[in-house]
């Protein structure tokens, strides 16, 4: 039974779409079984990962235009419901009681086919959003070294509490990931240990693994390949790597 993912922050550039591009080639690295569903309306996990946009994905599969394995894209980094600007409409098309659990009831047959389904999500609170919080198992909150990032992540709690309360009561936070890294300086280790106590205040943990800077994960996004296709030369890959391990270690697998 897959278990599912739901990559999310309330605030942009924060590496939310990277987290979530790397958790999902990363796993297929580790030879899992795993669905990336991309829920963003910019659709920039589809298009790293070399998608056809034109194609039907998520947006038709919440109309119930298509069925669940008509969806999926098989593509070289790895299977993927893609997402587009279309979504931007399902705010309004959704409506009625179980708008807020659609995604769960269309990711119902893929469970038994997968071991992971990672989801991204828009960096705003809305219908979307609140679909993938409701489907998931898991939530995985990234967070770029900036203290203006906490923001971000007081206001994803309250969504968190309101989905537990009305839609997933089992929703579990895996933990805070801490992204764009250094631990060179002062401000650094200070900034890291207020989203500690933050997350200790949220019930969670802050993740012992770390995201490092680095250019090479960007231009290997930028030209549609997986990060861990060939011998790992990026340190950021290797510190997803790590934070996969520590995410699996903790029992977390599938």
């Amino acid at each position: 039974m897959a278990r599912i993912i739901t990559i999310a922050n309330q605030k942009g550039g924060v590496a939310k779409t990277t987290t979530a591009h790397c958790m999902a080639t990363g796993l297929t690295h580790k030879k899992y079984k795993v669905l990336a569903v991309d829920t963003d309306p910019q659709g920039n996990l589809s298009y790293i990962m070399g998608a056809d946009l034109s194609r039907p994905g998520a947006y038709e599969l919440f109309r119930g235009d298509i069925i669940a394995p008509d969806a999926v894209q098989s593509i070289e980094q790895g299977p993927i419901i893609s997402g587009n600007s279309k979504l931007s409409r399902l705010s309004i098309e959704l409506t009625g009681k179980d708008a807020n659990n659609m995604l769960s009831e269309v990711l119902e047959p893929f469970k038994a086919v997968y071991d992971f389904i990672i989801i991204d999500t828009p960096p705003t609170l809305g219908v979307l959003s609140v679909n993938a919080l409701s489907a998931a198992n898991d939530i995985i909150i990234p967070m770029a070294a900036d203290i203006l990032a906490l923001q971000g992540i007081s206001q994803l709690y309250g969504a968190i509490k309101m989905v537990r309360q009305r839609f997933n009561p089992s929703l579990n936070i895996s933990g805070i990931l801490l992204c764009r890294y250094s631990d060179r300086t002062v401000l650094g280790r200070d900034l890291k240990q207020a989203v500690a106590d933050r997350a200790e205040r949220m019930g969670t943990k802050l993740f012992l693994t770390t995201i490092r800077e680095g250019v090479s994960l960007r231009e290997l996004q930028t030209k549609k390949i997986s990060p861990f296709k060939t011998i790992l030369k990026s340190r950021p890959a290797n510190d997803y790597l790590d934070f996969i391990n520590e995410y699996l270690e903790e029992g977390n697998n599938g």
